[in-house]
C-alpha cells in the first residue's frame, strides 16, 4: 500500500487543534493500515520523525432522511505524535567511531490544515 493510500485526510476539530502544540496530529487513515504502515507513511509524506501512533476505529452514526434510516460507514482515526525538537542523532559505527546521522527532520507538519 502506498503512503498516499494510507493517509486519507487530516481531522480538524477543537481537540485536535489543541494537541498540535504537543506534537500530536490526527488523521483519517485506511481501515486496513497498521500502526507501522501509518508511521512510515507520515514520515515519508511530511519528512518528520514519528515517535508514537495511536489508532482507533470510529463507529458510524445513525442518519435519517425522511422516512428512511441508515448508517454512515465506520472509519479509522490515527493520532500521530511527532518529535518537536529533532536533533542530530549520534551512534557508534564500526570501529567505535562516533557518527552523526545526516537525516534532517522537520519539527511540525506545515501542510496540516492547509497552512
Amino acid at each position: 500500500m502506498r503512503a498516499e493510500e494510507i493517509i486519507i485526510a487530516p481531522v480538524v476539530t477543537e481537540k485536535s487543534n489543541d494537541e498540535l502544540q504537543q506534537g500530536k496530529y490526527t488523521f483519517k487513515v485506511n481501515k486496513n493500515a497498521t500502526k507501522v504502515e501509518i508511521a512510515k507513511a507520515v514520515e515519508k509524506l511530511f519528512e518528520v520523525k514519528v515517535l508514537k501512533v495511536n489508532t482507533m476505529t470510529v463507529k458510524g452514526k445513525e442518519k435519517r432522511v425522511g422516512y428512511h434510516t441508515g448508517k454512515t460507514s465506520d472509519w479509522k482515526k490515527a493520532i500521530v505524535t511527532i518529535e518537536t525538537n529533532p536533533g542530530e542523532a549520534t551512534y557508534l559505527a564500526k570501529g567505535g567511531k562516533e557518527t552523526k546521522s545526516s537525516k534532517k527532520f522537520k519539527d511540525s507538519i506545515d501542510e496540516f490544515m492547509g497552512a
